[in-house]
C-alpha cells in the first residue's frame, strides 16, 4: 500500500511539473506575441514618420525649386505618387495587424516586422539622400539672393 501511495505522489508530482512547465511555455509564447505585435505597430509608426518627413522634405525642396527657374524642374508628381504608394501600402499593413495578427502565427508576424525593417532600411539612405539634397538646394538659394543683391 505504501508502494501505491509513493507511486500516486510521483505521478502527481510529474503531472503537476507538466502543468507547470506548459503553462511557463505558453507564458513565454504570450509574452513573445504580445512583443512583436507591439514591434510591429512601433515599425508603422516609425515607417509612417518617415514618409512623412520624406513628404515634407519633398514639398520644401520643390517649393524652393519653384522659386528659382535656374534650377532643374523635378517630378513632384512622381514624387508624390510614390510617397502615396507607401502610405497606402502601410496602411494596408496596419490593417492586416488589426484584422489577421491576433490568428497570425509567430513566423508570419516574425516575417511582417522584417518587411517593415527592410522598407525602412531601404528608405533611411534615400532620407539622407534628400536631407543632404535640401542643404545642398538652401545653400544655392542663399548663394542666388546673395549674386542678385549684389548686382
Amino acid at each position: 500500500m505504501n508502494s501505491y501511495l509513493t507511486l500516486g505522489a510521483v505521478v502527481l508530482l510529474a503531472l503537476l511539473i507538466a502543468l507547470v512547465a506548459a503553462a511557463m511555455l505558453l507564458r513565454r509564447r504570450q509574452t513573445r506575441r504580445g512583443s512583436s505585435l507591439q514591434t510591429l505597430l512601433d515599425l508603422a509608426d516609425r515607417l509612417e514618420t518617415d514618409l512623412k518627413t520624406c513628404r515634407s522634405g519633398l514639398q520644401q525642396a520643390h517649393a524652393v525649386m519653384s522659386l528659382n527657374p535656374d534650377l532643374p524642374a523635378a517630378s513632384e508628381q512622381d514624387a508624390q505618387h510614390a510617397i502615396d504608394a507607401g502610405l497606402r501600402a502601410l496602411l494596408q499593413q496596419r490593417l492586416w495587424i488589426r484584422d489577421r495578427s491576433p490568428r497570425a502565427s509567430q513566423h508570419e508576424l516574425d516575417e511582417a516586422a522584417a518587411s517593415m525593417r527592410g522598407t525602412r532600411d531601404r528608405l533611411r539612405p534615400l532620407l539622407k539622400a534628400l536631407d543632404q539634397a535640401q542643404t545642398d538646394l538652401n545653400s544655392a538659394m542663399r548663394e542666388h539672393i546673395r549674386r542678385e543683391s549684389d548686382t
